[in-house]
């Protein structure tokens, strides 16, 4: 099919600088070439990494900075080597666009940890010297390779943060063997990383429990999300009552939180996963040697892994919850995210709003 122009401009929201605030940015896009995908973006997930790239938080963003890496779309057009895809087709964009194709994870399918460093989807060094931009725009051009298709009849706007979100606690739980139905598995925190590990460890026959600090979380994790009991983390004698109930226990909180508690809830090989980002970790070694017990962290997932993820929530109906919002609600959208005031993910209605 015939390439789009590079002069094309293509629409978005940018910060300029360390405030973070967006506002409208046009620029351009490359031009589509032999392997390459070009989707108009429907809908965009709205992450705290857009917050802490947008404001600068790690000290290494690119102004003027595009975020969004939760993109799905429809395809426009394809390069003439493109065979997984054709112009109509629903197709999604994760946290990273392109990677090294070479290594050995690259070839196992985790090009995520690509030993080159895997170029994320706004705010890298592309192949070609110009810097990424991501999801809060109107198109996006892609390498198939790292395109995932999104299942016949799931909506676009519920697929969104599974590109992200989804993946991000669907990988360790795989990894892991967390999907041995009657095992039982504990979440820490109930954002957007959190309710997701619920409705999967649901979705794979294990008994969920909920930490949270917030007694109002109850009825939502119960009733709304399906877990199987609801923990108040700062009662000890209901923390006390589980020691060593645990087979599995993910902590998708960002805060910081007490470790040695919870590695006391574990059993024996009990393994405690880490996908938040808490600002330190610390715990008595002790806590890990008796009992043979594991700490690890991950970070989404390769482009096997999430087609896979893509597929098994649409087998099972499993649907993150959304607040669906216009592209101008989008600082709006970033203030509330810092105070955790989303149930539990936003979704920029790219098509219907960007203009």
């Amino acid at each position: 099919m015939s390439s789009a122009s590079a002069d094309e401009n293509c629409l978005g929201w940018a910060a300029r600088d360390a405030s973070g605030i967006l506002s409208p940015y046009k620029f351009s896009r490359r031009i589509v070439g032999h392997d390459d995908v070009s989707l108009t973006i429907t809908h965009c997930g709205v992450c705290y990494a857009d917050v802490a790239w947008t404001r600068n938080i790690l000290g290494h963003s690119k102004y003027p900075l595009v975020p969004g890496h939760e993109i799905v779309g429809i395809v426009r057009e394809v390069g003439s080597n493109v065979n997984r895809f054709k112009v109509g087709d629903h197709v999604g964009v994760g946290t990273y666009i392109n990677s090294c194709r070479e290594c050995d994870y690259c070839n196992d399918g985790l090009e995520v940890h690509c030993l080159k460093g895997a170029i994320f989807t706004f705010d890298s060094i592309d192949v070609d010297g110009t810097v990424t931009k991501g999801g809060y725009s109107s198109h996006i051009v892609v390498h198939e390779r790292y395109c995932f298709r999104i299942p016949e009849k799931y909506p676009l706007a519920l697929a969104a943060p599974l590109l992200c979100a989804g993946i991000t606690v669907y990988s360790p739980m795989v990894r892991h063997n967390m999907n041995q139905p009657g095992k039982s598995l504990g979440v820490i925190g109930l954002g957007g990383l959190g309710h997701l590990a619920v409705k999967f460890g649901k979705a794979f026959g294990l008994h969920v429990t909920v930490f949270s600090t917030s007694p109002s979380k109850k009825e939502e994790a119960l009733i709304l999300l399906g877990a199987d009991k609801f923990v108040l983390s700062s009662d000890e004698q209901q923390m006390t009552a589980l020691d060593q109930s645990f087979d599995f226990i993910i902590n998708s909180a960002s805060g910081d939180i007490p470790f040695n508690p919870y590695l006391s809830l574990l059993k024996t090989a009990g393994i405690f996963v880490l996908v938040g980002f808490p600002s330190e970790v610390k715990f008595s070694p002790g806590n890990l040697i008796m009992g043979m017990k594991t700490i690890c962290g991950s970070v989404t997932g390769g482009t096997k892994q999430t087609q896979e993820m893509l597929d098994f929530c649409a087998a099972h109906k499993i649907y993150p919850e959304i607040e669906i919002i216009p592209i101008q609600y989008a600082n709006e959208a970033l203030e509330r995210l810092t105070k955790r005031d989303v149930k539990y993910r936003f979704v920029i209605d790219i098509a219907s709003s960007l203009r």
